[in-house]
Protein backbone atom coordinates (compact mmCIF):
# COMPACT_ATOMS: atom_id res chain seq x y z
CA UNK A 1 0.00 0.00 0.00
CA UNK A 2 1.38 3.12 -1.03
CA UNK A 3 -0.36 6.40 0.53
CA UNK A 4 -0.53 9.51 -2.09
CA UNK A 5 0.15 12.97 -0.20
CA UNK A 6 -1.49 16.07 -2.28
CA UNK A 7 -0.10 19.42 -0.48
CA UNK A 8 -2.36 21.69 0.61
CA UNK A 9 -3.50 24.75 -1.88
CA UNK A 10 -1.03 27.56 -1.74
CA UNK A 11 -4.08 30.44 -2.35
CA UNK A 12 -7.49 29.83 -2.10
CA UNK A 13 -10.20 29.81 -0.01
CA UNK A 14 -10.66 29.54 3.78
CA UNK A 15 -12.50 26.06 3.77
CA UNK A 16 -10.43 24.82 0.54
CA UNK A 17 -7.52 25.51 2.40
CA UNK A 18 -8.56 23.73 5.55
CA UNK A 19 -9.54 21.09 4.06
CA UNK A 20 -6.60 20.73 1.85
CA UNK A 21 -4.46 21.01 5.27
CA UNK A 22 -6.80 18.19 7.29
CA UNK A 23 -6.58 15.75 4.08
CA UNK A 24 -2.55 16.50 4.42
CA UNK A 25 -2.04 15.70 7.77
CA UNK A 26 -4.77 12.56 7.54
CA UNK A 27 -2.36 11.00 4.78
CA UNK A 28 0.74 11.74 6.32
CA UNK A 29 -0.43 9.73 9.21
CA UNK A 30 -2.01 6.67 6.99
CA UNK A 31 2.21 7.65 4.77
CA UNK A 32 3.82 6.92 8.32
CA UNK A 33 2.33 3.25 8.47
CA UNK A 34 3.05 2.41 4.93
CA UNK A 35 4.42 -1.23 4.15
CA UNK A 36 4.94 -2.37 7.81
CA UNK A 37 3.08 -5.38 9.43
CA UNK A 38 0.63 -5.78 11.83
CA UNK A 39 2.97 -6.62 14.34
CA UNK A 40 5.47 -3.66 13.13
CA UNK A 41 2.56 -1.10 13.63
CA UNK A 42 1.58 -2.12 17.27
CA UNK A 43 4.99 -1.80 18.11
CA UNK A 44 6.07 0.31 20.77
CA UNK A 45 9.50 1.86 20.14
CA UNK A 46 10.17 4.37 22.72
CA UNK A 47 10.57 3.57 26.33
CA UNK A 48 8.50 4.00 28.38
CA UNK A 49 5.51 5.90 26.26
CA UNK A 50 3.04 3.05 25.13
CA UNK A 51 2.54 4.78 22.08
CA UNK A 52 2.24 3.26 18.90
CA UNK A 53 1.59 3.85 15.43
CA UNK A 54 -1.36 1.46 15.04
CA UNK A 55 -2.68 3.37 18.38
CA UNK A 56 -1.93 6.25 16.55
CA UNK A 57 -4.53 5.40 14.06
CA UNK A 58 -7.22 4.23 16.62
CA UNK A 59 -6.70 7.29 18.59
CA UNK A 60 -7.58 9.31 15.55
CA UNK A 61 -10.29 7.23 14.48
CA UNK A 62 -12.04 8.34 17.82
CA UNK A 63 -11.06 12.06 17.16
CA UNK A 64 -12.82 12.02 13.81
CA UNK A 65 -15.70 10.15 15.33
CA UNK A 66 -16.15 12.54 18.04
CA UNK A 67 -15.87 16.00 16.60
CA UNK A 68 -17.55 15.74 13.55
CA UNK A 69 -20.21 13.14 14.74
CA UNK A 70 -20.96 13.06 18.62
CA UNK A 71 -20.34 17.02 18.45
CA UNK A 72 -21.11 18.71 14.80
CA UNK A 73 -23.59 15.72 13.96
CA UNK A 74 -24.81 15.60 17.61
CA UNK A 75 -25.27 12.13 16.98
CA UNK A 76 -25.36 9.73 20.31
CA UNK A 77 -23.28 6.91 19.59
CA UNK A 78 -20.11 5.18 21.80
CA UNK A 79 -16.59 5.71 21.00
CA UNK A 80 -15.59 2.89 18.32
CA UNK A 81 -13.12 0.78 21.46
CA UNK A 82 -15.13 1.80 24.53
CA UNK A 83 -18.58 1.57 25.37
CA UNK A 84 -17.48 3.64 28.25
CA UNK A 85 -16.34 6.36 26.27
CA UNK A 86 -12.78 5.85 27.53
CA UNK A 87 -10.53 7.54 25.26
CA UNK A 88 -7.40 5.91 26.35
CA UNK A 89 -8.48 2.54 25.03
CA UNK A 90 -7.80 3.34 21.58
CA UNK A 91 -4.23 3.68 22.62
CA UNK A 92 -3.81 -0.06 23.15
CA UNK A 93 -3.40 -1.54 20.03
CA UNK A 94 -3.21 -5.29 21.54
CA UNK A 95 -4.71 -7.99 19.29
CA UNK A 96 -6.10 -5.16 16.56
CA UNK A 97 -4.94 -5.38 13.00
CA UNK A 98 -4.24 -2.53 10.24
CA UNK A 99 -6.91 -4.05 8.85
CA UNK A 100 -9.47 -3.53 11.48
CA UNK A 101 -8.32 0.05 12.73
CA UNK A 102 -7.43 1.15 9.18
CA UNK A 103 -11.14 0.80 8.35
CA UNK A 104 -12.23 2.30 11.50
CA UNK A 105 -10.09 5.45 10.99
CA UNK A 106 -11.53 5.47 7.06
CA UNK A 107 -14.96 4.77 7.96
CA UNK A 108 -14.98 7.97 10.45
CA UNK A 109 -12.90 10.22 8.08
CA UNK A 110 -15.35 9.59 5.23
CA UNK A 111 -18.24 10.37 7.31
CA UNK A 112 -15.95 14.01 9.10
CA UNK A 113 -15.62 14.72 4.93
CA UNK A 114 -19.86 14.44 4.52
CA UNK A 115 -20.47 16.40 7.96
CA UNK A 116 -18.05 19.34 6.77
CA UNK A 117 -19.46 19.42 3.38
CA UNK A 118 -22.92 19.73 4.35
CA UNK A 119 -22.34 21.98 6.93
CA UNK A 120 -23.52 25.50 5.31
CA UNK A 121 -20.42 27.27 6.62
CA UNK A 122 -17.57 27.59 8.46
CA UNK A 123 -19.68 29.35 10.67
CA UNK A 124 -22.01 26.49 11.72
CA UNK A 125 -22.02 25.70 15.81
CA UNK A 126 -22.75 23.07 17.89
CA UNK A 127 -22.65 22.78 22.11
CA UNK A 128 -19.44 21.73 23.56
CA UNK A 129 -19.46 21.39 27.06
CA UNK A 130 -15.32 21.76 27.21
CA UNK A 131 -15.13 24.70 25.25
CA UNK A 132 -17.24 27.48 26.82
CA UNK A 133 -21.05 26.05 25.45
CA UNK A 134 -20.05 25.67 21.61
CA UNK A 135 -18.06 25.35 19.04
CA UNK A 136 -18.14 26.34 15.18
CA UNK A 137 -17.55 24.07 12.73
CA UNK A 138 -14.38 26.41 12.07
CA UNK A 139 -12.49 25.57 15.39
CA UNK A 140 -12.94 21.83 14.91
CA UNK A 141 -11.27 22.02 11.72
CA UNK A 142 -8.28 24.14 13.35
CA UNK A 143 -8.50 21.33 16.09
CA UNK A 144 -7.91 18.72 13.98
CA UNK A 145 -5.44 20.06 12.38
CA UNK A 146 -3.70 20.35 15.64
CA UNK A 147 -4.34 17.27 16.34
CA UNK A 148 -3.11 15.11 13.23
CA UNK A 149 0.12 17.75 12.94
CA UNK A 150 0.95 16.95 17.01
CA UNK A 151 0.16 13.14 16.39
CA UNK A 152 2.17 12.85 13.08
CA UNK A 153 4.93 14.25 15.18
CA UNK A 154 4.76 11.01 17.06
CA UNK A 155 4.88 8.89 14.29
CA UNK A 156 7.88 10.31 12.72
CA UNK A 157 9.65 9.06 15.92
CA UNK A 158 7.76 5.64 16.18
CA UNK A 159 8.27 5.30 12.74
CA UNK A 160 11.91 5.71 12.69
CA UNK A 161 12.02 3.66 16.00
CA UNK A 162 10.23 0.60 13.57
CA UNK A 163 12.59 0.46 10.48
CA UNK A 164 15.02 3.64 10.73
CA UNK A 165 12.48 4.93 8.26
CA UNK A 166 12.44 8.80 8.02
CA UNK A 167 11.04 11.78 6.38
CA UNK A 168 8.38 14.52 6.53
Amino acid sequence: MSTERIDPPVTGGERETLRGFLDYHRATLSWKCDGLSDEELRRRSMPPSTLSLLGLVRHLAEVERTWFRKVMAGEDIPNVWSADNDYQVAYDPTGSTRAEAFAAWQAEVEHARRIEREAESLDVTAPNKRHGGVVSLRWVLLHLIHEYARHNGHADLLREGVDGTVGA
